[in-house]
């Protein structure tokens, strides 16, 4: 099987952005984005995701956050599309529901070539650390449309925001790492079409 691994770079007049994503990793990541809560949820990704990641930024982060957060999700969205590569053999469907104390959340993940993002999740404040809450989302629809993903959340249950957001990577991560698995039983893309 053909090393399932990308390189990207992002580079704006914004941000400067270098990632390497290897799918078939073992839970290695090194995170240097500048926003400290957004490298434990990236290492958090990476970990239980059990893929190999470097991701290294430099952002405005003397306007905010925004940039920052929203172009890595764009870059890692790209990298996950490279290293899937043409999709022949994989599960293409993965979803986790993940448990966090009194936080239960669903992600639900088809890497069907069409772009779409949903999801319910709800913070009570503007801050986790020194992460707007508000870029859990745009993080994840950045990753989904870049990546040519459904991507789906749902949130059963929570109130504390550190326990949403950290579920919210984690059930991301097991869900992309099952939608990625190769399956000896599917020889070429699933899909009655045969492309996606």
């Amino acid at each position: 099987m053909a090393e399932r691994k990308a390189q990207v770079t992002r580079t704006t007049k914004e941000t400067d952005i270098l990632i390497e994503l290897n799918l078939d990793g073992s839970g290695k990541c090194t995170a240097d984005t500048g926003v400290g809560f957004f490298d434990h949820m990236l290492e958090g990704f990476a970990k239980h995701g059990l893929f190999d990641l470097s991701i290294k930024v430099k952002g405005d982060l003397n306007v905010d956050d925004h940039h920052t957060i929203e172009d890595t999700g764009i870059a890692l969205g790209e990298a996950i599309l490279k290293a899937v590569g043409d999709k022949k053999g994989i599960k293409r469907y993965g979803s986790c529901i993940l448990p966090m104390d009194e936080t239960l959340v669903l992600c639900a993940i088809d890497l069907s070539g069409r772009p779409y993002y949903s999801s319910d999740l709800s913070f009570t404040f503007y801050k986790m650390g020194d992460m707007n809450t508000n870029m859990v989302k745009e993080f994840f629809y950045a990753i989904s449309y870049t990546g040519m993903m459904n991507l789906h959340f749902k949130q059963l249950s929570g109130d504390n925001d550190h326990h949403i957001a950290e579920a919210s990577f984690k059930a991301f991560a097991k869900a992309l790492d099952m939608a990625t698995t190769i399956d000896p039983r599917i020889t070429d893309v699933l899909s009655t079409k045969g492309t996606i």
